[in-house]
């Protein structure tokens, strides 16, 4: 699916009804969305929904005030990922992988999906690691 845009339809709490018009496939479900505010932060919504032809239900990620009717939205074409690996050891980050503790940015490559299917159980290992 190529990238497009839609626009706000309709906002209730958390959940936000998302409008795409012309030609394109609606964005898949649990693949994320991003509004740009006004004051140049981006809100993260998840695809919860198809109720329409043309309208997705998402749920969004963080305070939807402020959001109104028209706003542009941008199909991202992928889930919401969360960063893996060494770096984000000791870290604390948000629900959409975005550092909350004030330290550097981190690198979202290999990033993981945060909807995925578990580990096989063959794959698990007891042994732990001890940092100091």
């Amino acid at each position: 699916m190529s990238q497009h845009n839609g626009k706000v339809a309709q906002v209730i709490g958390p959940v936000v009804d998302v409008t795409f018009e012309g030609e394109g496939e609606l964005p898949k479900i649990l693949d994320a969305l991003v509004i740009s505010r006004d004051n140049g932060e981006r809100l993260v919504l998840e695809t919860q929904q198809h109720i329409g032809e043309d309208t997705v239900r998402a749920i969004s990620m963080d305070s939807t005030e402020g959001l109104r009717r028209g706003m542009a939205v941008e199909a991202t074409g992928a889930p919401i990922t969360m960063p893996v690996g060494d770096q984000i050891k000791g870290r604390l980050f948000n629900v959409v992988g975005t550092p909350i503790d004030g330290n550097k940015e981190v690198s979202s490559e290999g990033a993981y999906p945060i909807h995925r299917e578990a580990p096989k159980f063959e794959d698990l290992s007891t042994a732990t690691e001890v940092l100091f």
